[in-house]
């Protein structure tokens, strides 16, 4: 019997491979199985760890310019391929960086993704894989494209500075300076949202609130990012400004479709499914596992475990999945191909005893070996 491990972390208690390892222990106490664990995330918060720990790959930590202009210490992640890094836009321009009363759209910049992959750049690698949820910005994405060489210049011929303040007073946009290694580079960016740059679905009328747009303030950051939309068609020669997307972390996906050779925005799922080539693994597989933190209703409609289930049935794999927790609408997993569902709390507990390293790892054991002793 095969059996491949997918399960996706259980946030404060066990890392992606960690909850796999915890299974694999379990299942190989019940029996004699063929186990292979892979790591798994959506594309945001603890992609990079999740990759770097899974394949074997290492952290890269690079000082950049953090999203209020000062200077902060961010990491990334590079796998043994030699070609391929893993980045989090959060950990140059992510709202974590930032307490909530010094939120600042105007000012807040993503200058420091861009240096990050400048990094990646100049020690030779060519194949990314970026998360771009949990900004703090809505710059455009300006920021970034600047520290990989753009120029965005007003009428005197200044740069416009960090920032949406400035989107407004674009008139020239150079790309002299871009650094040539970009034009052979392929970028995949997980982007789970299908938002437009501009107008009430676009970047500034949904996310900017969180971000410290005031209400009064919304209508105006909207005009100056529509002259930035405005100015890119002029100089590219086609509008990406309406496609699903281009509104991601305050128009970060934008700058990806208009500015950077070789960007597509994914669902972050399924840039890591490819990326770890689950399905090579669950092709001949008999049982796939899968999981997280808390099944419920969220989960089955499209989070991590049930694109694991998808692929699974592709090959007609029984699914089953842990969870330290599971609500009554959980059942419908079982509708998105989750064939049975269990959870790993062993009795009653504090929430803290049940989220402790340890006890979650025990547990996730116990629960895989008590499964597969019935499926052996």
């Amino acid at each position: 019997m095969k059996v491949t491990v997918a399960i996706d972390s259980f946030k404060g208690s066990m890392s992606s491979m960690e909850a796999g390892n915890a299974a694999r222990e379990g299942i190989l106490k019940a029996c004699g199985a063929q186990v292979a664990v892979k790591p798994l995330a959506d594309g945001g918060e603890g992609t990079t760890e999740a990759m770097v720990e899974g394949l074997g790959g290492d952290y890269v930590y690079t000082e950049v310019t953090g999203p209020l202009g000062g200077r902060i210490r961010a990491r990334y992640g590079v796998m043994p391929d030699g070609r391929t890094a893993v980045m989090e836009m959060a950990e140059a321009a992510g709202i974590i960086l930032v307490k909530p009363e010094e939120l600042d759209p105007w000012k807040a910049t993503t200058y420091g993704v861009g240096e990050m992959i400048t990094d990646a750049l100049r020690r030779g690698y060519r194949e990314f894989l970026i998360g771009i949820g949990g900004s703090a910005t809505t710059d455009g994405g300006v920021g970034m494209l600047a520290a990989l060489g753009y120029e965005f210049l007003d009428a005197s011929g200044n740069e416009i500075g960090y920032g949406a303040a400035g989107l407004d007073k674009i008139a020239e946009i150079r790309d002299e300076g871009v650094m040539p290694e970009l034009k052979d580079c392929h970028f995949q960016i997980a982007c789970d949202v299908t938002n437009p740059l501009c107008g009430e679905n676009g970047a500034v009328f949904v996310y900017g609130s969180q971000k410290g747009v005031k209400e009064a303030e919304k209508q105006v950051l909207d005009e100056k990012m529509r002259h930035y939309a405005r100015k890119t068609k002029e100089w590219l020669g086609e509008d990406r400004s309406e496609e699903a997307g281009a509104g991601a972390s305050g128009g970060l996906g934008f700058a990806f479709l208009s500015y950077v050779p070789g960007a597509e925005l994914k669902s972050g799922i399924d840039m890591v499914l490819q990326a770890i080539r689950l399905e090579e693994d669950i092709r001949d597989s008999d049982i796939v596992v899968t999981g997280e933190g808390r099944l419920d209703f969220q989960t089955a409609m499209g989070k991590v475990p049930v694109g694991v289930a998808a692929l699974a049935k592709k090959y007609g794999c029984k699914v089953i999945a842990f969870a330290g927790g599971a609500t009554e609408d959980a059942v419908m997993c079982n509708k998105k191909g989750i064939d049975a569902f269990f959870p790993i709390v062993r009795g009653v507990t504090t929430l803290e005893e049940a989220m402790k390293p340890e006890t979650a790892r025990k547990n996730m054991a116990l629960a895989a070996e008590q499964v597969f002793r019935l499926l052996a």
